[in-house]
């Protein structure tokens, strides 16, 4: 990788050009890019990223992109489309999250831009709230395995942030430990399902009954899981509940643009009470410009991207997501059979379709290391050194499960043959280090190496 990709073929922009390219050249350079980078995750080696894969999926949401993707949301006298979109995404969210099941309270939602907009507004949510009932100096507590999104967004809002311990023999939070940070500047609770890390749901329900007793708010972060966990437990899987059902449950997250196989880009922040939901309403009445309300932290929005992720979801409906979530459970239970098959290799808790595996008898990143050049990339982890794995549609196709198996046999006899030596690769999120360009290398470990002398180690996991 390096800080300027294509040096070698195409000129490096360094400022506003003088003088306009004409449209064909710019999209023969677009379309020679876009070509070789979708080589690199079509063959299915790649681990999450790209959620659906298909071209013809991708190329319908590209057209209902197209007929919308020049007009902002903000503008709904012009644009009524987008509340529409919204509106009905937010209704096969609360659909697919069991809203019915709530009789107390009216249930709501919001569209955001992704799942750390969709944290980052949960969190604003519950501040506000707090603020309400005379809170100042609000906290938020988070098992550690609970998304970096979650330590942004209480930073961006002044909220203090608390980390509780995890239970290391299920890779889930300990429920004592985060009931032992509960105050009462306390303001909500967090538990994931799944989490990134390890693919483990936490114990929703007790910690939901925790929150209750403690008269905090709980969010359940489903960003990753919220549009596919549902559905395996439609299908069958041991998949815990973790919605609305739930007394106690006050949010949840779900991003459309992962299992929802929508484009990059939306993501849905449901609510049990649209009480809670009215604290993300910013008013400005005075200002010379007119009266000004936004429903959230966004201002302008391309209405496309909700026309594409609508388009998603009333076209593969309940049976369309069935079909797909048994493929990807029914591939990753597989996949974690073979890593159980190597007596050196553990699977971290009791994951479903992503999952992560460690080895206490040699660095795991041996393994990486001898995968990376079979065409896999796999995403590092540490305390404990540990590769990710999340299914997604690419890894169902045919032929892909077979290479795994035969690819991971490779990996792990390298990684026997090299313990006791340094492995080449490393752990960042969304990938394992390695591939870059020494400029690039160089000047990542030192701001990484910088930011690392300040940042204390977490305990190890088991």
């Amino acid at each position: 990788m390096s800080f300027y990709p294509y040096a070698d073929e195409y000129p490096v922009v360094r400022g506003l050009p003088e003088t306009g390219r004409p449209r064909e050249e710019i999209l023969a350079e677009l379309h020679s890019m876009a070509e070789r980078e979708d080589a690199s995750w079509e063959n299915g080696k790649v681990s999450g990223s790209m959620y659906c894969g298909d071209k013809e999926h991708y190329a319908y949401l590209d057209e209902a992109f197209s007929l919308f993707g020049h007009m902002n949301a903000l503008q709904r006298d012009v644009c009524p489309s987008s509340t529409r979109f919204e509106g009905e995404m937010i209704a096969m969210g609360l659909d697919l999250m069991h809203a019915d099941a709530v009789t107390e309270t009216t249930p709501a939602g919001l569209v955001t831009s992704g799942g750390s907009g969709s944290i980052l507004h949960a969190m604003l949510s519950y501040r506000e709230a707090g603020t309400a009932r005379g809170i100042t100096g609000w906290n938020v507590v988070k098992p550690e395995t609970a998304h970096p999104a979650f330590d942004k967004a209480c930073h961006l809002l002044g909220i203090e942030l608390r980390i509780a311990a995890i239970d290391p023999t299920t890779a889930t939070a300990d429920v004592d430990s985060i009931a032992s940070l509960i105050d009462d500047k306390t303001v909500a609770i967090i538990g994931s399902a799944c989490n990134y890390g390890y693919g483990t749901i936490d114990p929703i329900a007790e910690l939901a009954a925790l929150a209750m007793s403690r008269g905090v708010g709980m969010h359940v972060d489903g960003c990753l899981g919220g549009f596919i966990l549902p559905f395996g437990e439609m299908l069958g899987f041991p998949i815990p509940v973790f919605d609305f059902r739930i007394p106690g449950v006050t949010t949840i997250s779900a991003d459309t643009h992962k299992f929802g196989y929508g484009l990059k880009g939306t993501s849905l922040l449901l609510f049990r009470d649209q009480a809670l939901r009215n604290g993300q309403y910013f008013f400005q009445t005075a200002w010379t410009g007119g009266k000004y309300c936004s429903p959230g932290i966004d201002g302008s929005r391309s209405s496309g991207l909700l026309a594409a992720s609508w388009a998603s979801m009333v076209h593969l409906g309940k049976e369309g997501y069935l079909k797909y979530a048994k493929a990807i459970f029914d591939t990753a239970y597989a996949m974690q059979d073979d890593i159980r098959s190597h007596a050196d290799l553990r699977i971290i808790g009791t994951p479903s379709f992503c999952f992560s595996f460690t080895s206490e008898a040699f660095d795991i990143y041996h393994v990486n290391d001898a995968l990376r050049p079979l065409g896999w990339r796999m995403n590092g982890q540490q305390y404990p050194n540990s590769i990710h794995m999340c299914v997604t549609r690419p890894q169902t196709q045919p032929g892909v499960r077979e290479s795994w198996t035969a690819d991971l046999a490779t990996a792990v006899a390298h990684a026997k043959a090299n313990a006791g030596q340094p492995a080449k690769s490393g752990s960042i999120y969304g990938g394992i280090s390695g591939g870059l360009t020494d400029e690039a290398d160089q000047f990542i470990r030192a701001v990484m190496g910088d930011m690392m002398d300040k940042h204390q180690a977490l305990p190890p996991l088991g």
